[in-house]
């Protein structure tokens, strides 16, 4: 692992899950990590129930847009971490790999997708820890 570490989410539409990781990561980490997010099957906008859960505890995802997951792009990050995309996941030797199971915020309201928010929350926390010991 490098200096700066890096982890790539990635889940299928990377509507929110991905990109809930990927802003907690963010916040919690500023520049200390180099972070990014991608779908194997990108949707056209990012799960609004996943930007409302996320705005409601002071972080702003709206800029950012589902991107096609590139296999050039995942063999440069030190950490890829999975969320329900199955085979279409890259696998790449001496890569630390990580699958989170967490429930799919797709077409759930806000009060559903705050546990998961919440829950993606608590494991950045730990891989934060892991990668950046205090």
């Amino acid at each position: 692992m490098s200096d700066k570490p890096s982890v790539l989410f990635v889940c299928v539409h990377n509507a929110g899950r991905s990109q809930m990781a990927a802003g907690w990561l963010r916040h919690l980490a500023g520049d200390r990590v180099e972070v990014r997010s991608a779908g194997s099957e990108p949707a056209d906008r990012i799960n609004p129930a996943a930007v409302e859960a996320m705005c409601e505890v002071g972080i702003d995802i709206t800029d950012q847009t589902p991107r096609k997951l590139e296999y050039e792009t995942a063999r440069e990050f030190d950490v890829i971490i999975t969320m329900g995309c199955g085979d279409a996941c890259p696998v790449f030797p001496g890569k630390r790999y990580e699958d989170w199971k967490l429930d799919d915020p797709a077409g759930l309201g806000v009060e559903a997708v705050r546990p998961i928010r919440d829950e993606i929350k608590t494991r950045i926390q730990a891989l934060l820890a892991d990668l950046i010991p205090a």
